[in-house]
């Protein structure tokens, strides 16, 4: 990683997605880091040893182990980082903000998210996600809790167009259909941590039999990411009250979103067509229920 090597908006998000690899110790010199409002070209390494209680020497293998080249490039990278417009809009609520600050909090951490994860989005592996999608046979979600809800939310949105997906939450069930799918279908985990023990171990179940897997989460290098086929990161900043799930949910969304329109795109007449169907079929049954 090089300070001049890509866009200043992916940097912290890259850290914050490299955190899982870290030991606790090293992961608190990080946090101690972007706790310090003051950071700028200028800190020294002397300083943010003494902040962490760490050596001088941990910190320069901590910005290695990042893929930094040494401390020089972590600073400068990480100053021009917290120089950016959107880093301004990520403020920690408080028990005393009125309720329009409550409200410009939580809408500001969510455009953040999303500027973030567009900066970071492999525009490769978005390609590839859309065409394994638009060409497999059966398409297997899995996903528990609030990443189940993203699961449908997609699977709503591609049945409109006539892509057919099947949402599974419940260990059993996510491991009966892994154990269903051949090298024609695929499989997509749902995790924002990329931790969630039934949905790695249902993915890893699908790619043994022959299937593709796509893993949707906020850390490339967690468990489920190295378990799947292609990653589409998200990345969010977390906050003490609302954590990083919110952000990071709205962020995937916004990624799978887009993915939508681009497998629809793969074959706009029929997704088109299907689309006036499944509309068609709606409005009329709520026709029918008027007085």
């Amino acid at each position: 990683m090089n300070a001049d090597s890509f866009d200043m908006k992916a940097v912290g998000p890259r850290i914050r997605m490299m955190m899982p690899m870290l030991t606790p110790l090293e992961a608190k010199v990080v946090d101690t880091v972007f706790g310090m409002r003051d950071f700028s070209e200028e800190t020294s390494l002397k300083q943010i040893a003494e902040n962490a209680g760490v050596s001088e020497a941990m910190v320069v293998k901590i910005t290695k182990k990042l893929g930094f080249s040494g401390f020089r490039d972590f600073r400068s990278a990480v100053s021009q980082y917290n120089r950016q417009p959107t880093t301004e809009m990520h403020q920690e609520l408080s028990v005393d903000d009125t309720s329009m600050e409550i409200v410009q909090k939580v809408f500001r951490t969510s455009i953040h998210a999303l500027e973030e994860t567009l900066a970071i989005l492999d525009m490769a592996a978005f390609d590839q996600a859309a065409d394994m999608i638009h060409k497999a046979r059966n398409r297997d979600f899995y996903g528990v809790g609030g990443s189940a809800q993203i699961a449908r939310d997609v699977a709503h949105k591609f049945l409109r167009i006539g892509v057919r997906a099947s949402v599974f939450d419940d260990s059993h069930m996510m491991l009966m259909s892994a154990a269903l799918l051949g090298d024609t279908d695929i499989a997509i985990g749902f995790s924002h941590s990329g931790n969630t023990i039934a949905v790695i171990e249902a993915l890893q179940l699908a790619r043994r039999n022959g299937a593709r897997t796509i893993a949707v989460t906020n850390y490339g290098s967690s468990a489920l990411a190295q378990s799947a086929d292609v990653v589409l990161c998200s990345t969010a900043q977390g906050s003490p009250l609302m954590g990083e799930n919110a952000a990071a949910r709205i962020a995937q969304l916004n990624i799978l979103d887009a993915v939508f329109v681009a497998v629809a795109q793969r074959d706009y007449q029929a997704a088109e067509r299907n689309l006036d169907r499944t509309m068609s079929a709606v409005t009329s049954k709520r026709r029918d229920r008027l007085p």
